[in-house]
């Protein structure tokens, strides 16, 4: 049964006339295939002979010879030129078969002819020669062509893949998959592209993963007549992919570690800034330790040889459950005592993993919850946090059951990590270090919180530029002088930090110093002016090794500013003297504040000027207040502006001094952090007249007596029955000096405070000294006494001479410890 040749057969592709000649050689029959190929109608080409209708005139000769002989019944096939339909001229291969009444021709076009096998031998080199799998389906998805790469594969020979189906080389969830694309790509013509398989192949046992993409087949005239695909292997590209991303994800880790790690200069900070990175990013759960030697600022970390020292869990992160869990590494905890916590201070067995760590400082991995009892944990790894050759604690990153195990790259990530938090901890360590020393070298240069003082009510505060060192240039002082008086001194340093506080300490202990040899404030100032010049003097030699090592400028000039204030707690009048220091201010009860007018004086250091003072007298209730320019002044607030502001701070009702402070600190706009601020108040409030003896003696020896009996009355009076003898013992020897060696009327003095202090003035300028009397000598044993019994006792210069004085504890009415008045004449 004859069929006609379906669309989309070979036929589409190649170019091919059939026709027939009679028995004398003209065209009997032209198909329509002819009518194209020649581009003549059946109704010119039938009964024309086809050599002289097609073949070239140069050629018509030996075509009629070869005709004549194919009509002889000999068949012939060749290659014969030939006109087109366009009148273009080409080249046919031509077969002629013989017929009882004529033959049967067949033509095909050399050039298409030559075209498609150029086409065929292109795909069997596609097929065969292709390093990716290569395959044909049908309609009907069963494999018409494989390629040798997708045979080797699966493990049969091409040939052996014919027929089969996406089910006979794929699991069935795979195979589902892949049918329901091809269906897709037939139906609708749409590519699939990169479509992922996976699956298992002859001989291998591990998992295989191709990306396979599909596009629809047609014939020449377009009708769908299968699906191509193309698969590519690409197990090794996702490992490398994994690889990859593995490596992008550590990186991004150790960057967010560089940003996170080490925003404080706080050990515990750092501690849960490490594990705020690691977790969950890195692993499930983490905890660090670090030595207690090192969180206790022990220089020395005794126990990091052997790794046996006492430890502190300082922090710890999960992110698969709420509650503490036992890490793996707590080899010395038993389990049964639960975890440990965060501030537990514990050690770890010599033979653990986490000792070893310690000792070795090489990271430790261990595989599963290593003995705790810990379902949770599947692998885990024990890093020693080293900074500058020194262990200094240890980091445990844990990942839990159904998490990747920790491999190589992973122990690399983790001691790069832990390496960043040693160093940020190690420099929190050196700065705690150093923040403790500086804050002693503070404290040190600072008087107490409550300083008192004969007279005065004082209150104090003192703000470091710099909240980091809490130290600076800024100081102030409350010093007790003889005779009931008080020095209360504010100065600044130029500078800040440590150098500035070096400065101020110098400066404070040369003022403590001048002020016991109780000078006139112009004087301290003019004294301390020289120790200021001399601070940033080098020693001898100094400049030339200091240009030798290409520092000469290494002599620095020191400045300062100080104000001096001698308070007198009888006469309630102040000695001031300034250099270069802002004025202080005054209030006065019931009036507005205001700045003293004293002189300016030039900064301490600068040298070549005198310094001057000025004696102001106070009310009882006054206030004065001595400050720094921190106080005042700021790159925002002028300095006007600053001290009208301080001066209105201080107005209105009277409070107590230390809510006098606190209220002047949160009203004035301070800047705190550009400079240091000293702010020191005193209140008047001098000793009544109750409290003060005063008498002038004339130059006889009868005034002994009489200086006796004044004493004995006025400390019976105050109800001292207890110093009456000591007193009356040491008034007496005074009075008698006063006599041997001044001259003048004799002035006696007793002041009651916090102490008794007894004065005895006289004119003479020479200042008393204690010797050692010896047995021959019938006096010289007076200023002995006064040395023993007395609490202390000194003489300063007064205008028109000198002040002798002695000072007696009251102890409940009593002096102090010591011998007795009748032992000590005993002893001479």
């Amino acid at each position: 049964m004859w069929q006609s040749s379906p669309p989309g057969s070979l036929y589409d592709y190649i170019r091919v006339a059939s026709f027939a000649l009679d028995r004398h050689g003209r065209i009997e029959q032209w198909s329509n295939r002819a009518e194209e190929f020649f581009g003549v109608s059946a109704a010119e080409a039938l009964g024309r002979d086809p050599v002289t209708a097609f073949a070239p005139p140069d050629v018509q000769r030996r075509a009629h010879d070869r005709l004549t002989e194919i009509l002889d019944g000999r068949e012939w096939n060749g290659l014969v030129p030939y006109k087109d339909a366009n009148g273009g001229e080409g080249l046919a291969e031509v077969y002629v078969m013989p017929s009882g009444q004529g033959a049967l021709c067949i033509a095909v076009d050399v050039a298409t002819l030559r075209q498609i096998e150029t086409d065929l031998a292109a795909s069997q080199a596609i097929f065969g020669q292709s390093p990716m799998g290569f395959v044909l389906f049908d309609t009907e998805l069963r494999l018409i062509r494989v390629n040798q790469r997708f045979a080797a594969v699966f493990g049969r020979a091409s040939e052996e893949h014919r027929g089969r189906g996406p089910h006979d080389f794929l699991s069935r969830v795979e195979s589902d998959r892949l049918s329901a694309a091809l269906r897709q790509v037939l139906e609708t013509g749409d590519p699939v592209l990169d479509m992922p398989l996976v699956g298992t192949v002859p001989g291998d046992p591990g998992r295989r993963r191709w990306s396979m993409s599909l596009y629809r087949l047609h014939s020449g005239s377009g009708r769908p007549i299968g699906v191509a695909g193309l698969a590519m292997d690409v197990t090794g590209r996702q490992r490398a992919e994994r690889e990859a991303a593995h490596a992008r994800r550590n990186l991004a880790l150790l960057n967010e570690a560089g940003a996170r790690i080490g925003t404080s200069l706080d050990l515990e900070t750092t501690a849960r800034e490490l594990l705020g990175v690691a977790v969950p990013h890195f692993c499930d759960l983490a905890s660090v330790d670090l030595y207690q030697a090192l969180l206790s600022g022990v220089e020395d970390l005794p126990g990091t040889t052997d790794g046996s020292g006492e430890l502190r869990r300082v922090a710890f992160a999960s992110s698969v459950s709420d509650a503490p869990v036992a890490m793996p590494g707590d080899d010395d905890v038993d389990p049964s005592e639960g975890p440990v916590s965060v501030g537990a201070v514990h050690r770890y067995r010599f033979g653990s993993a986490s000792a070893r760590a310690l000792r070795t400082a090489q990271p430790q991995m261990l595989d599963g919850d290593h003995g705790q009892g810990n379902s949770l944990v599947q692998s885990t790894l024990v890093v020693p946090m080293v900074a500058r050759d020194t262990v200094l604690g240890l980091v445990q990153f844990s990942r839990a059951k159904g998490s990747e195990r920790f491999t190589e790259r992973d122990r690399m990530l983790a001691e790069e990590l832990a390496a960043r938090a040693a160093i940020f901890t190690d420099n929190a360590r050196l700065y705690r270090r150093e923040h403790e020393r500086a804050l002693i070298l503070q404290r040190s240069l600072l008087p107490p919180d409550d300083p008192e003082a004969a007279g005065l009510d004082i209150a104090c505060r003192y703000l470091p530029g710099s909240m980091e060192t809490e130290v600076g240039g800024d100081w102030f002082d409350v010093i007790e002088l003889p005779g009931h008086r008080t020095a209360l001194v504010v100065g600044d340093v130029m500078g800040r930090g440590l150098r500035a506080a070096v400065a101020m300490g110098e400066l404070r202990t040369a003022v403590r110093t001048l002020a016991m040899l109780d000078l006139e404030p112009a004087e301290v100032l003019g004294a301390l002016d020289e120790v200021v010049s001399g601070l940033g003097a080098p020693a001898r030699g100094g400049t030339r090794r200091a240009k030798e090592r290409g520092d000469a400028d290494l002599a620095e000039v020191y400045l300062a500013t100080c104000i001096y204030v001698v308070y007198d707690a009888v006469t309630r009048r102040c000695t001031i003297a300034n250099a270069g220091h802002l004025p202080p201010v005054v209030v006065e009860p019931g009036e507005t504040p205001l700045l003293l007018e004293v002189p300016r004086g030039v900064p301490l250091g600068v040298g070549g000027e005198p310094f001057e003072e000025i004696e102001v007298e106070l009310t009882d209730g006054a206030l004065l207040a001595l400050y720094t320019d921190g106080l005042v002044e700021s790159r925002s607030l002028p300095l006007d502006e600053g001290l009208d502001a301080f001066r209105d701070s201080l107005a209105g009702p009277a409070r107590p001094l230390e809510d006098v402070c606190d209220h002047v600190l949160a009203t004035l706009d301070t800047a705190h952090g550009e400079d240091d601020i000293a702010l020191l108040m005193a209140r008047i409030d001098g000793l009544s007249a109750e409290k003060v003896g005063d008498w002038t003696l004339e130059p006889q020896p009868t005034s002994v007596a009489r200086a006796r009996e004044l004493a004995r009355d006025q400390l019976l009076a105050w109800g001292l029955e207890g110093l009456v003898d000591t007193t009356e013992l040491l008034v007496s020897e005074l009075v008698t000096n006063a006599l041997r060696h001044g001259y003048g009327d004799i002035r006696l003095r007793l002041l009651l405070d916090r102490t008794l202090v007894c004065e005895v003035w006289d004119n003479a300028l020479m200042q008393p000294r204690r010797r050692r009397a010896r047995e021959t000598d019938e006096g010289g044993r007076g200023l002995q006494l006064v040395s023993m019994l007395s609490q202390s006792w000194g003489s300063r210069r007064t205008h028109r001479g000198k002040t002798v004085w002695f000072e007696l504890a009251l102890r409940g009415g009593a002096p102090g410890s010591g011998p007795s008045v009748d032992d000590l004449l005993s002893m001479f």
